[in-house]
């Protein structure tokens, strides 16, 4: 394992990562309890559709955490982990559904030894746990929670008066979004040196902007999906091959296979359907405006068919709780006041690259002499899309190995390379 990165770990991100957890067991129980429900009211069909939901998103997280686990060029550094290996159980616990738990006992063990020892090889495993996590948990939550969301939302408007489990599983998912996005944001923030420690008023910005711009598109979706149901999935389907095939022309590269790598981006296309998320470097402004005006302009079509089905067949569906023009008019008033704390987020409060790759070369500077000179150091090649000077090669006799800094990026170095370039670009 590397040493020596500028990595920036504090008691409140285990705190984020100890809720995290909480959150995903509430979640489960909460899911389990729905089927229940759902069951009881003989609503097979809703009922069978979350069951699809939380197995294919299960599947999902099992699969990238088996790849992550069976490519990754680091030694699994945790006893849980070793002793899993060791007795050749990471293909059964993956095929049982358990793999996050894996991961999440392993955050857990590999953080109290970090307070303990206070080392900094110790600092740096729990960085990259943690990073592979809060990603697994972002998969989680848009193939899981977000659709979640949209059915219970359907469910509630087709009741004539609201059921307790509906209301409380729609706050439990929401809740497990949003702080899902925010430990993303986090993690990724492990990255700021201890000169730019991340303020409380960052993470309420942030997680602020991504309720509010989240928010009106699963609602949005949900009004479609309780009038015109039989057109929800082609309208998700259409949508969704082109994000992907978008995710595929701006060139991702995170994932060590090709297979991997379509996987990576069907799950970013299914990302995009609810919000924007960075996947390359390059010109994030122009991406980011392209996809908002597109996203824009789509949601507004589902909330215009919507009202149209409405005015037409009102007599036919259940009243609304509220007015309808009063609800269009909340929605555009929350989305423009996300897009405005966006703005706001990214002009006060999100590091510059620039001023990342200062502190990092003051950083790299300083923690040479405590590191070992041959060692890789993840976090200059992750902040600078170009390599700096290199000596002039020299020939090296035979059957020389070489260097840390020569071998070809790959497994967990790749994926926290990638995504902070993406991140901070």
């Amino acid at each position: 394992m590397e040493e020596g990165f500028p990595f920036n770990l504090t008691f409140s991100d285990v705190f984020f990562s100890l809720l995290s957890l909480i959150f995903f067991l509430v979640d489960v129980v909460l899911d389990l309890w729905a089927i229940q429900c759902l069951y009881e009211e003989q609503k097979y069909f809703s009922m069978g559709l979350l069951i699809f939901l939380l197995l294919s998103s299960s599947v999902l997280l099992q699969i990238f955490s088996w790849l992550w686990y069976s490519k990754s060029s680091i030694t699994l550094e945790t006893k849980v982990e070793r002793f899993i290996s060791r007795h050749g159980l990471l293909a059964p616990v993956h095929i049982c559904q358990l793999g996050v738990f894996l991961r999440f006992a392993a955050v857990m063990e590999i953080s109290i030894c970090r307070f303990k020892q206070s080392d900094r090889f110790q600092k740096v495993v729990t960085i990259y746990m943690n990073h592979d996590l809060s990603m697994l948990r972002l998969f989680e939550a848009f193939s899981e929670s977000a659709p979640q969301i949209v059915l219970m939302m359907v469910l509630i408007i087709e009741m004539q008066e609201m059921q307790s489990f509906t209301v409380i599983k729609i706050i439990g998912s929401l809740s497990a979004l949003s702080f899902t996005v925010l430990s993303y944001h986090r993690s990724m923030r492990a990255f700021v040196p201890e000169k730019l420690k991340m303020r409380w008023s960052s993470s309420i910005i942030y997680f602020l902007w991504n309720l509010f711009l989240i928010g009106p598109r699963v609602v949005c979706v949900s009004l479609f999906a309780s009038v015109l149901p039989c057109y929800i999935t082609a309208h998700f389907l259409s949508l969704w091959m082109l994000l992907v095939l978008w995710a595929w022309w701006q060139k991702t590269d995170f994932m060590d296979t090709k297979a991997g790598e379509w996987l990576y981006r069907a799950t970013v296309g299914l990302i995009w359907y609810f919000t924007w998320f960075n996947v390359t470097s390059g010109n994030k402004k122009l991406k980011g405006i392209i996809y908002h005006m597109v996203m824009g302009v789509d949601t507004m079509l589902l909330l215009g068919l919507w009202w149209w089905r409405r005015s037409v067949e009102s007599a036919c569906l259940s009243p609304l709780p509220i007015n309808p023009y009063l609800l269009i008019v909340m929605l555009m008033i929350i989305y423009i006041i996300g897009l405005a704390l966006k703005l706001v987020y990214y002009w006060k409060f999100h590091p510059s690259k620039t001023v990342l790759e200062m502190n990092v070369k003051d950083e790299k500077s300083q923690m040479k002499s405590e590191s070992d000179p041959e060692s890789y150091d993840i976090l200059g090649a992750t902040l600078s899309n170009t390599p700096g000077p290199k000596p002039a090669a020299q020939p090296e006799p035979e059957g020389t190995v070489l260097a840390p800094t020569e071998k070809i990026v790959t497994g967990i170095h790749k994926r926290i390379r990638n995504m902070a370039v993406n991140f901070y670009s």
